[in-house]
């Protein structure tokens, strides 16, 4: 397959711009003249041939079973919106984003102080560790698949957020809307 003749070598996404702009320059200026249609299809086309492992996170959010509610909500932050949940030997257990942190508080009342004491379930709290909130068996997509695979994942399911794990279940990446969305700006 030439895209995988394409990608060899390119372990990053910065790495990625680079090879993009020398090898493809002479399709792209070939099609240039051609109708917008023809554009997307081919770069749709490339899109869904990329592998999952160029697009995705490798700096994402990990948390242990144990650690606590507090310990999430304070390392979410404006780029983390989810947090994968690990064992010691790297496997994935569960996921947790903030869509879901959010089924387990209630909308503040008249009054109300912000902050942890809004928690609907009365059985959690501050120390209330993430494996119970967690969302165990998520849907995943694995290491050597494409985008074209987690493009229909992602439209089939609603998720957002897919841990890219391996045949033994080890979390090697994370790839959110927001991966492929960075991507598609960097080939546009």
């Amino acid at each position: 397959m030439w895209w995988y003749n394409f990608l060899k070598g390119v372990d990053n996404i910065d790495n990625l711009e680079r090879v993009l702009k020398k090898r493809h320059f002479l399709k792209l200026h070939k099609i240039k003249e051609r109708k917008r249609e023809d554009i997307l299809s081919y770069i749709s086309s490339y899109l869904f041939n990329v592998p999952v492992k160029i697009v995705m996170d490798r700096d994402f959010l990990k948390l242990k079973p144990q650690d606590t509610i507090s310990i999430l909500i304070n390392s979410f932050d404006q780029e983390e919106t989810a947090a994968i949940i690990v064992d010691e030997r790297d496997k994935l257990l569960g996921v947790i984003t903030m869509k879901d942190l959010l089924r387990f508080f209630s909308p503040p009342k008249r009054y109300s102080i912000v902050g942890l004491n809004l928690l609907k379930c009365p059985t959690l709290s501050k120390g209330c560790t993430v494996e119970n909130l967690m969302v165990k068996n998520p849907i995943t997509i694995g290491i050597d698949d494409n985008l074209g695979q987690a493009i229909r994942v992602i439209l089939e399911t609603g998720k957002h957020h897919l841990p890219v794990i391996d045949k033994e279940r080890r979390v090697h990446g994370l790839l959110e809307v927001k991966d492929i969305i960075r991507f598609i700006r960097l080939t546009w």
